[in-house]
């Protein structure tokens, strides 16, 4: 476990595992570091994986305002940490917030990204989430957000209110505000043609052909962009399905095209 202190104050705790190149997870909505540790454990052998939990989260701090530029920071000091220069993994939102540090000008000599969420929502949405927020209605967040952003039913959303992890959601509620932002300004194409590095783009084959059609554009809007869908796949987090795609793409045995 390590500590960095971001340029706003922020400490930032992550997992470093591994030897070899520094590969740094980025995860998603309600998502801490617990949720990248399976396939921070299958590539470690090969990269020093840093696996951590975002402001917010976890046993990371925390910083009002939220703005993209602050986790941007994070993102920079950690790299700082390994040494100046890290591949990057992102899952869900987590891959926007990858994609903005690609282009902000961060050293990435490899982006790896699974299940983007590039469609983007009404910004309108964001700020009732706000509301939701700030006067405690944590529950009522949590399921605007899985409504709303997500796009579940209103039949799971009942479900999943008497799951044993309701809870934990509840407690990270504020970091939806977050991830609604990230959803809300994902890059625009003038933006991400700026990234030069090698960049695989992930879907599984289960995923909403909208949504499977967006990664694809993303794929060509980037200069050395390449798409890949995995048959079989959603938008969980497969880490023994997902670890030899990174590894191989990383290590430049992919091979596609």
């Amino acid at each position: 476990m390590g500590k960095v202190i971001s340029r706003d104050g922020t400490h930032i705790d992550f997992d470093r595992s591994g030897e070899g190149p520094p590969l740094i997870l980025i995860l998603g909505a309600f998502n801490d570091r617990t949720t990248g540790a399976p396939l921070a454990s299958l590539l470690k052998s090969e990269f020093t994986v840093v696996n951590y939990d975002r402001r917010g989260r976890g046993k990371s701090g925390d910083t009002a305002p939220y703005t993209i530029e602050r986790e941007i920071e994070d993102l920079a000091t950690l790299i700082q940490e390994v040494g100046g220069s890290a591949f990057l993994f992102g899952y869900s939102s987590g891959s926007l917030l990858a994609l903005h540090a690609a282009i902000k000008g961060l050293s990435v000599p490899k982006l790896a990204l699974y299940e983007a969420p590039v469609m983007g929502h009404d910004t309108r949405l964001v700020p009732p989430l706000v509301d939701l927020v700030s006067t405690g209605r944590r529950g009522e967040a949590v399921e605007y957000f899985q409504s709303k952003f997500v796009g579940m039913s209103e039949q799971v959303v009942n479900q999943l209110r008497h799951a044993p992890f309701r809870p934990y959601l509840e407690s990270i509620a504020h970091t939806t505000v977050y991830d609604a932002t990230l959803v809300c300004e994902p890059p625009q194409a003038s933006d991400l043609a700026r990234i030069t590095v090698p960049t695989l783009v992930i879907t599984g084959s289960e995923t909403h052909y909208t949504f499977r059609k967006a990664n694809e554009s993303l794929a060509s809007s980037v200069s050395q962009g390449q798409y890949l869908c995995l048959e079989g796949q959603g938008h969980y987090l497969d880490a023994p399905v997902l670890a030899p795609v990174v590894r191989d793409f990383l290590q430049e045995e992919l091979g596609l095209q």
